[in-house]
């Protein structure tokens, strides 16, 4: 394959609701392009993008795929992008190297959920972006209707290029608003192009109205002669909505249906000649906030921003290159690890489809194996060390215990989850030695489902989930004095060890020992004895739990010359442990933290009556510094009732709605839930 050059490069990602059409779309645009020789359905699980065996069975998109084209000699770069939250952090990968976003609509449902994040995301990487109205063909969708609400909804810079046409009140075409040309198109999808129909010039005088205020938003010149009645040529148009794009100035608006190839003929056209290459912003982000100018003729550099553990393959890395020009063989130093690797093939990846190439140009996408210490977000360069800016993944705080069904599989969990974690950032594992779990934390229970899928079809590993223990603990809340002894006489030595000692609640959360003998009744030598024995007994409170915030005072005791030993008086202090708990007055602690809730504005009573049912504390609200229209609850919360809560939130917001949360100490466990909790560990 020849090299293409970085100006004839464009790096699109597909976003958008789960369902919406995005890898129909890049199905269709595959086919139109002469890359896919028949044309793929997600029913019939024949797509280019989904080609995972759990995207096949699901049906929908999980991991985000490159799907190259070319349109026109240019070479198009999609990432097909999964709609769906438990993979957000795939489409944080794919916006990382994309130039530009298509958000797909569906034009019955309109505006969804997914089309809000969609947008949020898009805004916050701060793509040029444009939306394709999918399924405009359907008899329920309501073209104008959706048009309306994304221009209500986003701004006056949402405007049409192309529109529906219809004639009889079915639609038969799509009608591009710049060119003023109809596109006509049959059963095979196929279009021819012709006049735009008398019944439809008031729909494209309004439309073609909205454009052209667009477009003269784009300069003043322009501005002057659409207030002056004069017409904004062709060209002149072409290159203001090429502008406009780059700049953000102008959101267009496509309309199709992707399963009919419906559209797709015009949107390809005006990617190729509108959308931005990877060098239009000039500069690229590195971390730390500082900007390096991008140079296609500069020090070769990429950077992964994403990592696939392939049974066969090995570990595929998927980078975009940055800098310069990336030929095979070509030797690259880890920015991130010190360590130089030869990138001894490169390859082009289509689907699952992998193409050897010599070198790729600046701003192309490409993958290389086996790289054994390169990860994600890191960079590798041949000159100046730097670091472009990493990708942010979103907090994990679904927790469950991973369990393999057979006995023999539990030396095999470790090493493949670590191979999961490689590539995937928004899972997180976690070999709790307290509880003695293997916990593994994900973004829903789709995204563990699919984690346990994947463990048995790549590794042969079978696992299945429960709910994590709490880390309990205990404490005291009474002052008491007691005794310990121990006495053992079996003829010849014996045993013996005689402690009086002090117990109360500490300070520190864990043993406050002082000694405050006087005259010699416990020798000085006896003293790290009597502690340690206290310190191993300290992992069990009345209740079973570890305890903790603990003060104990020795202050007398007595001692045989021959029989009195360590393990004496560490029995004895044990002995006296004890008894202080029988009488101090044990209490059960739970985890609590700090919880800071992001919700839309409208959802703040709902989601504040629901933290009631989670014995949460609400300390106050402000609004959100980040997201307009958007208010952060503060709140502390046991962990016990947080179990299941990414789940629950999203359900109550609709996905709109997020949340951190840190364990920030421990207090008392109510007395009716801790009667409960302590019959449970009993029964256990």
């Amino acid at each position: 394959m020849a090299k293409v050059e970085t100006k004839n490069i464009r790096n699109v990602a597909l976003l958008g609701h789960g369902g919406s059409g995005k890898t129909s779309l890049a199905e269709a645009m595959l086919y139109l392009a002469g890359e896919a020789d028949r044309l793929g359905t997600v029913p019939q699980g024949n797509t280019v993008c989904d080609f995972d065996a759990e995207e096949t069975a699901r049906q929908i998109s999980i991991s985000a795929s490159v799907a190259p084209l070319t349109w026109k000699n240019i070479k198009i770069n999609v990432l097909d992008t999964p709609g769906y939250l438990d993979f957000v952090g795939e489409v944080q990968q794919a916006l990382r190297v994309a130039d530009s976003a298509i958000i797909l609509v569906d034009g019955k449902a309109g505006i969804e959920v997914g089309t809000e994040l969609a947008w949020d995301a898009v805004e916050e990487a701060k793509l040029p972006r444009s939306f394709f109205i999918n399924k405009f063909d359907d008899n329920e969708a309501r073209f104008g209707k959706v048009l309306d609400a994304l221009h209500e909804k986003f701004g006056t810079k949402v405007c049409p290029l192309t529109i529906p046409m219809v004639k009889g009140g079915a639609v038969v075409g799509a009608i591009d608003l710049i060119d003023q040309k109809a596109h006509v198109f049959d059963k095979g999808g196929k279009h021819t192009t012709e006049d735009i129909p008398a019944e439809c010039s008031g729909d494209v005088e309004k439309y073609r109205d909205m454009l052209m205020e667009a477009v003269a938003g784009t300069n003043e010149e322009l501005m002057m002669k659409y207030f002056d009645g004069e017409e904004i040529t062709h060209d002149e148009a072409v290159e203001a909505v090429h502008e406009g794009i780059v700049h953000g100035d102008i959101v267009p608006v496509f309309c199709g249906a992707a399963t009919k190839l419906w559209g797709v003929w015009t949107l390809l056209d005006k990617i190729s000649e509108s959308f931005p290459r990877f060098t239009a912003k000039g500069s690229e982000a590195l971390e730390g906030g500082e900007k390096v100018e991008i140079k296609p003729d500069g020090d070769p550099a990429i950077f992964v921003f994403k990592t696939v553990a392939d049974p066969f393959v090995g570990k595929m890395s998927f980078f975009k290159v940055m800098s310069g020009t990336v030929k095979r063989d070509l030797t690259l130093k880890n920015n991130t690890t010190g360590d130089n690797e030869k990138l001894a093939h490169i390859y082009v990846v289509k689907g699952k489809k992998q193409t050897e190439v010599e070198e790729l140009a600046c701003g192309d996408i490409g993958m290389v194996a086996k790289l054994n210490n390169t990860n994600t977000n890191d960079t590798l360069t041949a000159g100046k060390e730097l670091s472009y800016r990493k990708i942010v993944y979103p907090t994990p705080y679904l927790c469950r215990v991973m369990i393999p069904v057979s006995k023999g599989d539990e030396g095999k969990i470790t090493q493949s989850i670590a191979k999961m974690v490689e590539e995937d950032f928004t899972l997180r594992f976690e070999n709790d030695a307290e509880t003695k779990q293997l916990l593994i934390y994900g973004l829903g229970d789709q995204h563990l489902s699919v984690l346990a899928a994947r463990l048995k079809s790549r590794f042969g590993l079978n696992v299945k989930f429960d709910i994590p223990k709490i880390p309990y603990r205990e404490k005291i809340t009474k002052f008491v004095d007691v005794e310990g002894k121990h006495k053992k006489q079996n003829g010849g030595s014996g045993q013996y060890g005689h402690v009086k000692m002090k117990f109360g609640p500490g300070e520190d959360p864990g043993l406050t020992f002082t000694v405050s003998v006087v005259g010699g009744t416990v020798p000085k030598n006896f003293n790290p004895a009597v502690e340690k024995g206290i310190q191993e007994s300290m992992a069990k409170g009345a209740f079973g739990f570890p305890m903790t915030y603990l003060a104990a005072d020795l202050y007398d005791g007595s001692y045989h010359p021959v029989d009195s030993d360590e393990i004496s008086f560490k029995t004895a202090a044990s002995l006296a442990y004890k008894k202080a708990l029988e009488l101090a007055g044990p209490v059960l602690l739970e985890p609590v933290g700090d919880l800071a809730i992001t919700v839309p504005e409208s959802l703040v009573g709902d989601v504040m009556g629901d933290l009631n049912k989670h014995r949460a504390s609400v300390m106050g609200m402000e609004p959100s510094a980040t997201k307009k229209g958007y208010t952060v609850i503060q709140a502390t919360a046991p962990k016990a009732e947080l179990a299941d809560y990414p789940i629950l939130l999203r359900a109550m917001t609709q996905g709109r709605g997020s949340f951190e949360y840190k364990v920030t100490g421990y207090d008392v466990v109510p007395g009716n839930i801790s009667a409960k909790v302590v019959a449970e560990n009993k029964e256990a």
